[in-house]
């Protein structure tokens, strides 16, 4: 089952609040988040769960805490008429005392997770069973120069807007002003995911939160919603996995800067794909999605036309693997039958994903890998 939860207005769902008993839970907090950096193959897992094992983990969102916000979660958010007791004190504690170096990125992680037996190689399936959203509101903002229009000077400058999540009969809508101080609002349809899952890197030195890579990362790709599994390349064993960026709300593109950003309480389950099983996909780069009956491929690179290209080339690898498809055919399908969008184009490496349709093909190859990625495509 797929859910998506809000938290009523004036209740938050704060550290720990409404966590089954039974289910290993990863909160976030000072000593289980990373602002700006991402995990290294050195990092001691701050949990550790097993293969196939479903767990609860939080997030949180870097949005009203940032220097250029005054650091303040309880005076930003104050500012637009959020009450103190309805800012998450997890939000406050990490504000004040989790370090972020100038030159870091905005993000903040939790993790890693130990997924125990994971080994360099396999691929890790990441189901999104279920979100949460912590808080009935949350932040736009374009700041820094990131936009897509920065430099054209007509909307130059640095600011936001808090958007309240208000209940409707078919699910949530976000509220944001029609103009400044209007009582009138424009409202859009709520769909939470989480913009950065991924694993540590083996590297040498920490990622940049903004820059995803082969290990996932800052992906931006709302597809990956409840019933959407990611499948994440492993570079280290045990894996550790992180998550974090967690949006209430996005346009593909992205275009301002950051999407209607605020925290997720997220339901996992975990299962290890062993290396030996990926021979069909070794060409594959990077990682990949499927759910609510698509194959999401994705490319990544600074340019959005290479980006293009490598999402393409996954796309048509994919096909290959999983149906069966002759290659030249499949490039020609992918031509007249999928949809590539540009999952984000405001951070320094770019993103596009595709959406290549189940039901279009008749069968799915007789291989353990192709079963388990189209069982979670479903």
């Amino acid at each position: 089952m797929t859910v998506v939860t809000a938290s009523p207005v004036g209740q938050p769902i704060q550290s720990s609040e409404g966590v089954e008993s039974d289910v290993t839970y990863v909160p976030a907090g000072p000593n289980t988040v990373i602002w700006g950096r991402l995990p290294l193959r050195i990092d001691t897992p701050i949990a550790s769960v097993e293969d196939g094992e479903t767990f609860i983990i939080d997030t949180v969102s870097h949005e009203g805490i940032m220097p250029d916000q005054g650091s303040d979660p309880v005076a930003f958010f104050g500012r637009s008429g959020i009450p103190a007791t309805d800012v998450l004190r997890d939000t406050v504690a990490i504000s004040r005392s989790v370090v972020r170096e100038e030159g870091d990125g905005p993000h903040i992680a939790t993790g890693p997770v130990a997924i125990r037996g994971a080994k360099v190689g396999d691929l890790l399936a990441v189901h999104i069973n279920a979100l949460d959203m912590r808080t009935s509101y949350g932040v736009i903002s374009t700041r820094h120069g990131r936009g897509v229009l920065a430099g054209g000077g007509a909307i130059e400058g640095n600011y936001s807007a808090v958007c309240i999540v208000e209940p409707v009969s078919c699910g949530h809508v976000g509220a944001i002003s029609l103009t400044p101080g209007s009582g009138e609002t424009v409202r859009f349809p709520i769909a939470p995911f989480l913009g950065m899952m991924g694993v540590a890197s083996d590297s040498a030195s920490r990622p940049h939160s903004t820059l995803p890579g082969l290990y996932g990362g800052n992906t931006d790709v709302k597809l990956l919603n409840p019933g959407s599994t990611l499948f994440l390349p492993v570079q280290v064993d045990d894996a550790l996995l992180f998550v974090g960026d967690p949006h209430y709300a996005q346009g593909n593109g992205e275009v301002a800067l950051t999407a209607l950003e605020a925290p997720l309480r997220a339901k996992l389950t975990v299962d290890i794909i062993p290396g030996e099983l990926l021979v069909d996909i070794a060409s594959v780069e990077g990682p990949f999605a499927a759910g609510h009956g698509m194959i999401v491929p994705m490319g990544l690179s600074e340019n959005l036309d290479l980006a293009m290209r490598r999402c393409t080339a996954n796309a048509l690898e994919l096909v290959v693997a999983i149906f069966g498809m002759d290659r030249h055919l499949a490039y020609l399908y992918l031509s007249a039958a999928v949809d590539f969008s540009v999952s984000q184009a405001v951070d320094i490496v770019k993103g596009v994903h595709g959406a290549v349709r189940v039901s279009d093909f008749p069968s799915v190859r007789d291989t353990t890998l192709a079963r388990f990625i189209l069982r979670a495509a479903k």
